[in-house]
């Protein structure tokens, strides 16, 4: 079960792209073993939430806490190396590597990561295919190694963006089932998506962001007695 720590909180997150201002003031909570959502439009300010967690924006203003250590100033290698992996929705698979390459491309940052190994065995399709070039594969097999890469760092807390979008309702299927078994080994998700209905059985807490802001707030339960409310900001 998730605890009460909370493991990453977020308060008056504001931040840029050059002279366009896209957080107004962002506060959220993560408590450990948690996998929340953060659920919203396109140009909501989902992705942007999580490049301001890893310090990819290069101007932003608020705190980050991390862990008790404040990490809005960091660098994002400091931050990578401190334990969160970022999956980004484009999934950087690198085209010159292979398979196994890519896999075995970022660094281990803490003990207790998947090997290659357990990586494969999760994801068969990635085994046989581990020597073929890296965009060769289909677009849910390129989500599986982006997964897959992170796990092998060891990193615990977890930023997955909009990890299903365009993918074939199987395959979504076997990503839910992934972060479910990921949240069941105690790892701690940030999810960013549209599909509110992917993360309706997944989310412990669910928040709405509407123009750079968080608006509302669901548990599960609560999301599930909201619907029209939650279609309503999204636009459905």
């Amino acid at each position: 079960m998730p605890s009460t720590e909370t493991i990453l909180s977020l308060r008056d997150v504001c931040a840029w792209y050059g002279d366009s201002q896209a957080l107004h003031g962002v506060s959220l909570d993560v408590h450990k073993g948690e996998v929340v959502s953060l659920i919203g439009r396109n140009g909501a300010g989902k992705t942007t939430c999580l490049k301001a967690i890893m310090g990819l924006m290069a101007r932003r203003s608020g705190t980050i806490v991390f862990n008790g250590t404040h990490i809005e100033k960091l660098e994002p290698e400091k931050i990578a190396w401190m334990g969160i992996a970022y999956c980004p929705e484009e999934r950087g698979i690198y085209s010159s590597l292979t398979v196994h390459e890519n896999l075995m491309l970022p660094p281990v940052v803490a003990d207790g990561g998947f090997s290659a190994e357990a990586v494969y065995e999760m994801f068969p399709n990635l085994h046989e295919r581990k020597n073929n070039q890296g965009t060769k594969l289909s677009g849910g097999e390129q989500q599986m190694l982006a997964i897959g890469r992170i796990l092998r760092t060891g990193a615990r807390v977890l930023l997955l963006d909009e990890p299903t979008e365009g993918l074939a309702p199987v395959i979504v299927q076997k990503i839910g089932q992934i972060i479910q078994l990921l949240k069941d080994r105690g790892y701690t998700i940030l999810l960013v998506e549209q599909n509110f209905h992917f993360v309706s059985n997944l989310a412990d807490r669910n928040y709405i962001i509407e123009n750079g802001l968080i608006v509302d707030l669901f548990n599960r339960e609560e999301l599930g007695r909201n619907i029209p409310k939650v279609e309503a900001y999204l636009g459905i």
